[in-house]
């Protein structure tokens, strides 16, 4: 009996659009693929075009707990309109709790190692584990949000996450061009926007931009531009540490720190 191994479909280049890349995501990785998305305007294109390929694309979001009211109504209008059972992931109970006991409800703004603190027990420990259950996932990156996102990939290898693959099929769209398809295809958007919003996160972390200000203003803003990059602190023993790595172990090991 001869076994034929399947091939691979064809890795997309950096010329294919958004629906050659994800349907390259889907035939390669199938149910261990899915959409991540906090149901900003980019991430609500994904999903319309996700759904256009696979209706039982798989979508995922990180609620953190203090997410704004009209975020949890959109949510609710996607599942209306799509027929997506969100899945929903959640930081630890325990972690939040020691945190928020030792540093309080607002620590994120006494230094920008207790705002990464928050973000990281919030949002970004609970991605992990998420993404810990999956072989790729898909995002809203694109290169015109900022500098530091100017080299984004179609696809790649996220390092940081266990070399699953990372794709990012809106790279190389412009701000205009995610909103002509919102309007072209009457795809659901956040009540914020309307409000002066153009970068949503947290509601204590978020507010309306001004005009004249970078879209992601409206995050964090009371730290300046420069805090807004990674903060070092030293440990006692020598090597370099970042703020945020000495406040988890002081918040979360407390009987290991005083050992």
């Amino acid at each position: 009996m001869n076994l034929v191994a399947t091939p691979l479909p064809t890795l997309p280049g950096e010329e294919d659009g958004a629906l050659e890349v994800l349907d390259w995501g889907f035939q390669t990785f199938g149910h261990r693929l899915a959409v991540c998305t906090s149901f900003q305007a980019e991430g609500m294109v994904i999903l319309d075009l996700a759904h256009r390929l696979t209706p039982a694309v798989r979508v995922f979001t990180v609620d953190t707990g203090r997410l704004p009211e009209e975020t949890y109504e959109l949510i609710q209008a996607v599942r209306q309109r799509y027929g997506i059972e969100i899945e929903t992931v959640v930081p630890d109970s325990g972690e939040v709790g020691m945190m928020v006991s030792s540093l309080g409800p607002t620590l994120f703004y006494d230094s920008i190692g207790k705002r990464r603190m928050c973000c990281e027990i919030r949002k970004v420990r609970p991605l992990r584990r998420k993404l810990a259950t999956l072989a790729a996932w898909v995002v809203g990156l694109r290169r015109g949000q900022s500098e530091s996102r100017k080299d984004v990939a179609k696809i790649q290898i996220d390092s940081e996450h266990g070399g699953i693959h990372k794709l990012c099929p809106l790279a190389d769209w412009t701000g205009p061009q995610v909103w002509d398809h919102i309007r072209r295809h009457d795809v659901p958007v956040h009540k914020l926007y309307s409000q002066g919003y153009s970068s949503i996160g947290c509601a204590p972390c978020t507010r309306p931009t001004l005009p004249g200000e970078d879209a992601r203003a409206g995050r964090w803003w009371w730290e300046s531009d420069d805090s807004k990059e990674c903060g070092m602190h030293y440990s006692f023993d020598g090597p370099p540490r970042r703020e945020l790595d000495v406040l988890l172990d002081d918040v979360l090991c407390p009987t290991e720190r005083r050992a």
